[in-house]
């Protein structure tokens, strides 16, 4: 378990390094996450080892957010002030991603039988 998790940070570890020396705007976590995909295709999927481990930080995954929960109360008063343009903003988000979903289904569904609908 602890390789495991040594294996998971030091990913996330070589993503932060990356952002950082290539000043790209990407989080290093996110990077991280994609030069583990590759490693894990490439070697053809995770180990006993790692599958377990990541199946047990899965099952925790709510305590993940507990601090972001805290962030957003200690601001609670600036979200109140801008609750019209917070809600704005997320509708418009969602139906514009519900969208762009929708037609990426559509697109790969169509070329992917053959016969255009």
């Amino acid at each position: 378990m602890i390789q495991a998790i040594a294996l998971l940070l030091a990913f996330q570890l070589a993503g932060e390094t990356l952002r950082v020396a290539l000043h790209l705007p990407v989080p290093g976590p996110v990077i991280g996450m994609a030069l583990l995909l590759v490693w894990l295709v490439l070697r053809g999927g995770p180990d006993d080892a790692l599958r377990g481990t990541s199946g047990t930080l899965l099952q925790h995954l709510s305590l993940m957010f507990v601090p972001a929960g805290t962030g957003v109360m200690l601001h609670a008063g600036r979200l109140a002030d801008e609750a019209w343009p917070i809600a704005v903003a997320l509708v418009a988000s969602t139906l514009l991603g519900l969208l762009a979903t929708g037609l990426s289904l559509h697109f790969l569904t169509r070329h992917r039988s053959g016969s255009p609908r």
